[in-house]
Order: structure tokens, then C-alpha cells, then sequence
């Protein structure tokens, strides 16, 4: 019993601390989430055998990717994105068939690419393919890979196999297995708004200010978006 109370502790700990990694990246405060990710590298250097330590760092590193990214800071997110590859790297290696360890790899894998040039698209683009197809494999029906898969789609070009309506279709699935998934409906809005379907491209946006009011970048998004 005392087992299964100190497990559910640690659970509910890892959950607020995740919870405060969300409202720090929807607030875009990147003070804060580099503290976080600080701390939380720290603690997967102090237990290396524990690979959901790794993955909690390598959460924290792309929330603070993200963030960068949003602010058009490439050069910081790069690097943010790069030390949460690393630590991604370590949770992959220790539970190889966790489909949420292989999808956060290749997320962030993506995240370098679009905070670097092009030699760090050729070095990081099949990697960062090969990852997500790997959770997919693990998980079909994880609504985050499929959001992941989607994001990957919108990035690369059309004549390289992505594209505007192939991002749409993954973040399609993504909001079908999880109709709460704030972040797949604001990739969807934008994947819609490059395709220039601008109406169904706010009502995606609006949806996910709907499901979290709280995120300043998809405010941002639904600004920019054409009414028609």
C-alpha cells in the first residue's frame, strides 16, 4: 500500500509539473521554462537509468523550443532543441518501444530543423521521419504522433513529400482520436490557412482558443488569418 501511495504521489507530481510547463509555453515565458528545463536535465543527469526523467526533460526542452520558435528566436531554439534531442536519445534507448519517447525524438528533431538552416534539415530530416513513423508503429492511435506527423508534413515541401494537405489529413486524425487536443487544432488552422482555406483556417483557431484560451500564439494566429 505504501508502494502504491508513493507511486501515485510521484504521478501526480510529474502531472503538475507538466501542467506548469503547459501554462509557461502558452504564456510564451521562456525564463521560465529554460528554469524548468534546467531543473529537469539536472534530475535526469542525477538518476541515467530512469527514462521517464530523460523524457521529462526532453518535454521541458521542446516547450522552450517552441517558444523560441514563436518568437522568432531561431538560434535559441535550435539550441533548446538540440539539448532535448539529447536527452530524447537517452529515454529512446532505455524503453526503445515507448511510442511517446520515440514521437517526443522526433519532434524535436523537427524543432531543430525549423530553428537551423539547411545542412540541419539534411542531417535531422529522415531522423526526425523516422521517429515519428516509429510511434505511429507503436501507437496508431496516439493523437499527439499523428499532430507530430503533421507538423513534419507542413514543413517540408510539397516536391519532398509533405505539404499543406498532407499536414492537413495527419492533424485531421489527430483532432479525430482527441477532439481535445487544443495543439492539433491550431496546426490544423494553420496547415488550412497555407493551403488558403482561410474560414475553415479561423474555425480550427477558434476551436483551440476554445479548448485553452490561455495559449498566446494561437491569439496571434487567428489575428493574422483572413476572415475569408
Amino acid at each position: 500500500m505504501r508502494t502504491l501511495i508513493l507511486c501515485c504521489l510521484v504521478t501526480a507530481a510529474a502531472w503538475g509539473a507538466q501542467s506548469e510547463m503547459e501554462k509557461a509555453r502558452d504564456r510564451q515565458d521562456s525564463a521560465a521554462l529554460e528554469k524548468m528545463a534546467s531543473e529537469a536535465e539536472a534530475s535526469a543527469q542525477r538518476s541515467p537509468k530512469d527514462a521517464e526523467a530523460q523524457y521529462r526533460a526532453a518535454l521541458t526542452y521542446s516547450y522552450l523550443a517552441e517558444v523560441f520558435v514563436e518568437q522568432r528566436d531561431k538560434a535559441h531554439g535550435k539550441r533548446a532543441a538540440e539539448a532535448g534531442i539529447q536527452a530524447a536519445e537517452r529515454a529512446v534507448a532505455l524503453a526503445p518501444t515507448n511510442a511517446e519517447y520515440n514521437r517526443i525524438l522526433g519532434s524535436l528533431l523537427g524543432q531543430a530543423i525549423a530553428g537551423g538552416n539547411l545542412f540541419t534539415g539534411l542531417s535531422y530530416g529522415k531522423r526526425a521521419q523516422d521517429s515519428i513513423a516509429k510511434a505511429l508503429q507503436l501507437d496508431p492511435k496516439s493523437s499527439k504522433a499523428h499532430m507530430s506527423e503533421g507538423v513534419g508534413n507542413y514543413y517540408m515541401p510539397t516536391e519532398f513529400g509533405g505539404g499543406p494537405e498532407k499536414a492537413i489529413k495527419s492533424f485531421n486524425d489527430a483532432v479525430a482520436l482527441d477532439p481535445k487536443n487544443a495543439d492539433a487544432y491550431l496546426w490544423l488552422g494553420l496547415a488550412l490557412r497555407k493551403a488558403h482555406r482561410n474560414k475553415e483556417a479561423r474555425d480550427a483557431i477558434s476551436k483551440s482558443l476554445a479548448l485553452n484560451p490561455n495559449q498566446i500564439w494561437a491569439k496571434q494566429q487567428l489575428e493574422k488569418t483572413p476572415a475569408q
